[in-house]
Parts: structure tokens; sequence; C-alpha cells
């Protein structure tokens, strides 16, 4: 049986590190393995990421035209039905507010849309920015009501 301190790496998986610029005798004294001259010999050297040699870069090479929605899209956190029939009580009144008490969400600011997943066994009164059609159907099957803020 292995314990804990029997764990040994594997033999030949460690190395000892170069020792660089140790004298001529060494084989990477002087320039330290990194030759003569040149970007990747300075101190800090190298080219940053995306850089193509001088060749114009592909991510100014490829168009951009077009539209995009993600400035202008509607953020929702989505909750479903079988959270707040554990978290909450019959006839209680669930809104954002209630649901942050509850931990069910972490932001205020974002918009709340509850989801059909699960069952709903009680009636609430629940406040919401958004409803699923399906979650809906079974808020009202419960006997509860939904209103959208």
């Amino acid at each position: 049986m292995i314990t804990l301190n029997d764990l040994r790496a594997p033999k030949g998986s460690t190395h000892k590190s170069k020792r660089l610029g140790q004298g001529i005798g060494s084989g990477t004294g002087k320039t330290s393995g990194k030759g003569h001259k040149g970007d990747k010999s300075r101190t800090g050297g190298g080219v940053r990421p995306g850089f193509e040699g001088g060749q114009m870069p592909l991510t100014r090479r490829t168009p951009k035209r077009g539209f995009n929605n993600a400035r202008f899209a509607k953020v929702f956190q989505g909750v479903n039905l079988e959270i707040l029939d554990k978290k909450f009580n019959v006839g209680a009144e669930v809104d954002t507010e209630a649901m942050l008490q509850a931990r069910i969400i972490r932001k205020k600011d974002v918009r709340v849309k509850i989801l059909a997943k699960g069952e709903l066994s009680k009636a609430l009164k629940i406040k919401a920015a958004a409803f699923s059609a399906e979650a809906i159907k079974k808020i009202e099957a419960a006997g509860g009501s939904h209103e959208v803020i």
C-alpha cells in the first residue's frame, strides 16, 4: 500500500535548472544561449502576442462590419421554479429583494427571469422581469400569481 510519505516523482521527471552565464567552459556562458543581438537576446525581449513579424496582423486584416447586439442585449439571471418551491413558504411574495435574501440570486441590478424547471407545489406571488410561458402555466396551476416588473 502507498502512503503519502512514500510518494516520489518518477525517475528522470525532475531536472536541475540550467545555470546560465557561468563562464565559457559551461557551454552557456557569455551570451547565455541567446545568441548575438536581436529581439530575443535582450532583457524583456521577444514580440507581443499576435505579432506577425511586421505583416499586417490577422485582427487588422479581417473586415469589421455589421451589427453586434452585445451592447444592447438584455441580460437575465435565470431562476427555476424548483428553487422557489424549496426556499419559500405558501403565499410568500417573491421579488428580487426576497430572492437576494434567500441567496437565490447574487446581483440586484440584473433582471430575473423565472424558468419552468421542476414542479411548483405552493401558491406564490412572484414578481420578476420576465417569465417563460411554461413557468406561467405552472405558477397558475399551483394557485399562484405572476407579475412582470
